[in-house]
């Protein structure tokens, strides 16, 4: 491997990190010495590249940092370009159109222009079935879930049960023809899984969740571990609330 594949590879093993790493983990990773890696280490930051750390504490990429040109794999490619299909497939305009941007800019960052390449991948991620309505309530929870927020909904249960609440959106999942939002509910004190197709009206309130996402996202994987975690990831399971 060149050296200059080697600090690309290297680049990428720091971009994935959020926390510090060893130079031994990233030793193993690029099977290369920890000395290569210290030594490659100190190269990039001779280039510019703000990374933090030290021997025996291990090093961190500040975020923010963005080194072209855009270097992809064809396997790296035809993943990006599947995902942005899938993402197409579902029933949120907003995010198709980000698909798309995000491809362009990709296509055009890269030393070569990946347009055409990108065109004429042979990955597709079709629908089945006949597409569905896409619920009003997608964008606006989605950025509930980024900003943190609190939101109050009109739910309709499958059993035709309606209820007013408060909720603290943690996640949102596409399945096959719904979308379900995992999220904490103040009227229950408890966790609850709920279909956005079912979500009748939904106002932002512009309050702060009390506890931060990571927090209640933690909270929530452990509450839904193991069995509970199977059951939940059933659309179904959105009807007990």
């Amino acid at each position: 491997m060149s050296k200059t594949a080697r600090l690309f590879k290297l680049m990428d093993a720091l971009r994935g990190r959020r926390r510090a790493v060893t130079a031994a983990q990233l030793a193993d990773e690029l099977a290369v010495s920890p000395r290569t890696v210290y030594r490659d280490v100190q190269t990039l930051i001779g280039l510019g590249a703000p990374i933090d750390g030290a021997a025996g504490v291990g090093f961190l990429l500040r975020a923010g940092f963005f080194l072209p040109p855009l270097m992809f794999g064809e396997e790296e490619l035809e993943a990006l370009v599947l995902g942005a299909r899938w993402v197409k497939g579902q029933s949120d305009p907003s995010l198709a159109r980000a698909a798309d941007s995000a491809l362009a800019k990709i296509a055009t960052a890269s030393p070569k222009d990946l347009r055409e390449e990108i065109a004429e991948i042979g990955l597709w991620a079709p629908r089945f079935g006949k597409p569905a309505e896409q619920p009003a309530s997608l964008h606006a929870l989605r950025e509930a879930i980024r900003r943190e927020h609190k939101l109050k909904i009109r739910y309709i249960s499958l059993a035709g049960a309606e209820t007013e609440r408060v909720i603290w959106p943690v996640a949102l999942a596409f399945f096959e023809g719904v979308q379900l939002v995992a999220a904490w509910c103040e009227l229950r004190g408890d966790f609850r899984h709920f279909r956005a197709d079912r979500i009748v009206s939904l106002e932002p309130t512009g309050a702060s969740c009390p506890r931060s996402r990571r927090e209640l996202t933690k909270q929530w994987q452990r509450q839904h571990a193991a069995s509970d975690r199977s059951h939940a990831s059933r659309p179904n399971a959105a009807d007990k609330n």
